[in-house]
């Protein structure tokens, strides 16, 4: 195994730079191991609480483990829009555990199957709209679906608690799942480097040694399992009915898709971020591309009939962290692994084997930080007073409606129910929200040119016209002025000259706030990305003599300037501030 490396230290192989097999394959392993716990407990909470057997568990955890395989693969490969380009480890998500079983206890894994299906839809689409969408399902959005989504789930971990045989004594549920949950928190606290990452493990191995202390752990899986093969096949399927709990369902299974999307886009932002060894900016192409192939993650869940699947971005950085090793090879081994731990079925037995109690246990402590996390995602996106009540409305609708009869009472029994999922009601009423605040706050005044110098006038006009309208003084509409012109020269000052089929087309955006006005360039090309550049600004970096002097005096100008690359499309924001 290689040694962990201190925080500073450089990486040893970037996502594009090829590592030795040997290397990645060790690596591999480890990246594989991380994530054999949530891999294994997700599944086995949403079968056993959706009511399935034995069998149906032992299939669920061999097909997540080969979708798993897939989709990391996929994920490091990158062909056309699909793919991040990075080690993009991925495995089931707990977004998804309550309402993947409200489906399959409603109407089985078929109807579970069709939904996953529209949900790659979903998934896809956001990926290539990703910029008419970005300022609708924001990180206020998603940080308060993350909230609702932990409150809801969590009765499903304390319902596991007393999963026992029927003459278990009436403490021994409540004993082994706080045993497990206190092992949780030590290990939390005191584990460092290495340790920390079997923490997941050593929680477990604890419960079940106190389960075996109360003689209810079952070890007949594992003697009954065989050392490898493949296990029986349930019937699967897509339900094409499309009745009412299908539509019923869609709504929620499309909120969690887009929050999903979202944090896929931070788990993007965050490797990106954590594979290079010199910090720069976003390249959202790849973002884009991780996005979609997470859409065909689902799509496979869907049919095979196991939860659906997300990036899980905490253990990558784990890995990056302990390795020095982002190379994207790292993801082919890690998907080497996983499809042999698949068809290990002994070793499946082992893991399949662990009590109801130990779920739950891992449960409430995933789900407390699953909480904080939603709450660390909307302070990071700011909070004003239009912001807190966006949140404070919908968590409050969205929990006190959470199987409340008042929607069965205006729906009807069976639709009012399928409908009461407070995880829903919640992303609803926050989409809505910011929909309504997004209306009723200052249009933002639009132009539309073509991307090249000429436009330049039409642009100092527009945004003179802005100045004028605010009442800004000389000395700020100057300013605001500038910026957009060396805007303009920046996105134009690496034009290679080739001959294309359709001028580029530019569309400027401006929306006053308060003491300042936001400048936002879309154009239809493929350049640089500013943000890099200004990166090598600040570190002294030499530039061409044209492209630096636009980007100092941009720099000069804008309070701040963002960057974000899509397929067909470039984004630059830029805050200037003015007075009256």
């Amino acid at each position: 195994m290689l040694a962990a490396r201190p925080d500073s230290a450089p990486i040893r192989f970037e996502a594009d730079e090829a590592c030795p097999p040997l290397i990645a394959l060790v690596v591999g392993l480890q990246g594989a191991a991380l994530v054999l716990a949530p891999t294994v407990l997700i599944v086995a909470i949403t079968v056993r609480s959706s009511g399935l057997d034995d069998s149906y568990l032992t299939w669920g955890v061999f097909a997540a483990l080969l979708i798993n395989a897939v989709v990391t693969a996929l994920q490091s490969l990158q062909a056309w829009r699909f793919g991040g380009g990075h080690v993009v480890i991925s495995g089931p998500t707990m977004q998804f555990i309550g309402i993947t079983v409200v489906a399959v206890s409603t109407a089985g894994p078929e109807i579970l199957a069709t939904l996953l299906a529209a949900s790659c839809v979903i998934q896809v689409a956001l990926a290539w709209w990703l910029p008419l969408l970005r300022r609708i399902v924001t990180p206020l959005v998603t940080g308060t679906v993350m909230i609702l989504i932990a409150v809801t789930v969590l009765p499903l971990a304390f319902n596991n608690i007393q999963t026992l045989s029927a003459d278990a004594p009436g403490a021994a549920g409540p004993t082994i799942a706080g045993i497990t949950l206190l092992a949780s928190v030590v290990m939390t606290l005191k584990a460092r480097g290495r340790w920390r990452l079997i923490a997941p493990f050593v929680s477990i191995v604890v419960g079940c040694l106190v389960t075996v202390g109360f003689g209810e752990f079952d070890a007949r899986r594992i003697g009954e399992a065989s050392w490898f093969g493949v296990p029986d096949v349930p019937e699967l399927g897509f339900d094409l009915s499309f009745g009412n709990e299908f539509w019923a369902l869609l709504p929620t299974f499309a909120i969690l898709t887009l929050v999903v999307g979202l944090k896929t886009i931070t788990d993007s932002v965050v490797i990106q971020q954590a594979s290079r060894r010199r910090p720069s900016a976003i390249d959202f192409r790849k973002v884009q591309g991780m996005v979609s192939v997470n859409g065909i993650g689902m799509l496979l869940a869907g049919i095979a009939g196991t939860p659906p699947i997300s990036v899980y971005s905490s253990y990558v950085l784990t890995l990056t962290n302990l390795t020095g090793v982002a190379s994207r090879r790292v993801g082919i081994g890690v998907a080497v692994v996983f499809v042999a731990l698949a068809f290990f079925a002994k070793f499946a037995g082992v893991l399949l084997s662990i009590p109801g109690p130990v779920l739950a246990a891992y449960l409430m402590l995933a789900m407390g930080f699953f909480f904080v996390g939603g709450v660390q995602t909307i302070l990071r996106d700011g909070l004003d007073p239009r912001r807190s009540l966006i949140v404070a409305l919908a968590i409050t609708l969205g929990l006190g409606l959470h199987n409340h009869e008042v929607m069965r009472d205006l729906l009807g029994d069976e639709l009012g129910g399928l409908l009461s999922n407070g995880v829903m009601i919640g992303a609803v009423v926050a989409i809505g929200m910011t929909l309504l605040i997004e209306a009723l706050s200052s249009r933002a005044s639009r132009l539309e040119v073509t991307l090249d110098m000429a436009s330049l006038s039409a642009i100092d006009e527009f945004l003179t016209d802005t100045a004028a309208r605010l009442g800004w003084n000389e000395a700020s509409s100057r300013r605001l002025r500038s910026a957009g012109e060396e805007t303009l020269a920046t996105l134009l000052a690496d034009d290679d000259g080739d001959d294309q089929p359709n001028t580029p087309r530019l569309i400027v955006l401006a929306r006053p706030q308060s003491g300042m006005v936001e400048l936002e360039f879309v154009a239809t090309m493929s350049r640089e990305n500013i943000e890099d550049q200004m990166a090598y600004l600040t570190n002294e970096a030499a530039l061409a003599a044209e492209g630096e002097l636009s980007l100092r005096l941009l720099r000069h100008y804008a309070s701040n300037v963002r960057h974000q690359k899509f397929h067909g499309v470039d984004i630059v924001i830029v805050q200037v501030e003015g007075s009256a």
